[in-house]
């Protein structure tokens, strides 16, 4: 009697025991997703993705470099060119040209040593050195490209060869249990998974990229226009 008193006079203490067991219970039986074991689980595949994941970070990295550098145009450089041009010492135009590093730089060159023949023919000798210093912005792009496209292909070929062999095992072992083929899964679709997130990755890095690579080719057109119209315009 005394015993059924105390269960009567501390009915929040059992409430509380019993939330604190199935809390325990739930807390066991779901266990946190550790990010490495999950990429572990995904199979040989994972090592071409990882190779794919490690090109497109080199490249992203070396040509934003190389853009950057090509578009930092000093916001004098023209205005220096004209002032040489119009007083006649083209030699000094053309040494501060050769001594700029950067395609506007290349073309202000071309286009100095073209000084004299027909407008057509600068225009034309300056547009040939500004498509090839273009290549040599876009030279590696092509990469980005080919990772963004084959990387999402390589996740779902890993999927694919998974489940081929859970259904495979499934066939021969005749087990049909809920847990043996849940986990089967989720680890066939870690590929998958990892093959999109790289490809978004690296489509995101390529379109970025074009985007720098058009505004430095947009100051090479206005440069080469601004240097025509100093060659049409009369001499001081």
């Amino acid at each position: 009697m005394n015993w059924f008193f105390l269960q009567v006079t501390n009915p929040t203490s059992s409430v509380a025991d019993s939330l604190s067991k199935v809390n325990n219970t739930s807390n066991a039986s779901a266990p946190s997703m550790n990010l490495m074991d999950m990429l572990g689980n995904g199979g040989p595949l994972m090592i071409p993705l990882a190779l794919l994941l490690v090109l497109a970070i080199f490249f992203f990295f070396e040509r934003l470099i190389a853009i950057r550098k090509a578009s930092n145009i000093d916001p004098n450089f023209m205005n220096i060119i004209r002032d040489n041009v119009y007083t006649g010492n083209v030699a000094s135009a053309r040494s501060l040209a050769k001594n700029t590093p950067n395609p506007v730089a290349k073309m202000i060159d071309k286009g100095l040593q073209r000084i004299g023949k027909p407008i057509d023919a600068i225009e034309k000798s300056m547009e040939n050195v500004g498509k090839l210093e273009i290549y040599k912005m876009e030279r590696n792009l092509s990469i980005l490209s080919l990772v963004y496209g084959i990387a999402p292909m390589f996740g779902f070929l890993g999927t694919l060869i998974g489940m081929l062999q859970l259904f495979y095992r499934i066939n021969t072992t005749h087990e049909f249990s809920t847990d043996a083929i849940a986990g089967g899964i989720y680890t066939k679709l870690i590929t998958s998974a990892v093959g999109l997130t790289i490809g978004l990755l690296a489509y995101i890095g390529y379109n970025f990229l074009n985007a720098q690579l058009d505004k430095t080719v947009n100051k090479m057109e206005v440069a080469s226009a601004e240097f025509i119209d100093i060659l049409q315009e009369p001499t001081r």
